[in-house]
């Protein structure tokens, strides 16, 4: 279960609106960046909202990972999103894997603010003879 678990919250999103609302759109953009930092996706589900009072629905996009996950929340009313790419390190290290697809979610988003977070998660535990 060792791995990275990275996650940043966006703000001021001046991207295009497709990305905060359009799934299938998200959807091949986040397939795209999975494929292109060198990750293989096994599962993935792509869900929009509808509209509320408070303005547009946002998307949901989940990329299930041989690796691990990712999972990205629009919120097309504030300009904002939540980011989360976890990958576990069993077998390979992939943390700079996870760091390019975090670099380019970040790109597509263009955020005029993020706070991002990095958990080392789990440790690696030495097996007794």
């Amino acid at each position: 279960m060792q791995g990275l678990h990275l996650t940043a919250d966006l703000h001021g999103c001046r991207c295009a609106p497709e990305w905060l609302l359009d799934a299938a759109a998200l959807g091949r953009a986040c397939t795209d960046a999975v494929h292109a930092a060198g990750l293989q996706s096994v599962g993935q589900l792509f869900h929009g909202f509808p509209a509320t009072a408070q303005g547009p629905g946002g998307v949901t996009a989940t990329i299930l990972l041989a690796e691990s996950h990712l999972c990205v929340h629009t919120w097309p009313e504030q300009w904002a999103v939540t980011l989360d790419v976890y990958v576990c390190n069993f077998g390979a290290d992939h943390s700079a894997k996870a760091r390019a697809l975090m670099e380019a979610l970040l790109a597509l988003f263009e955020p005029s603010h993020v706070q991002r977070h990095a958990l080392q998660r789990g440790a690696v535990q030495e097996v007794a003879a």
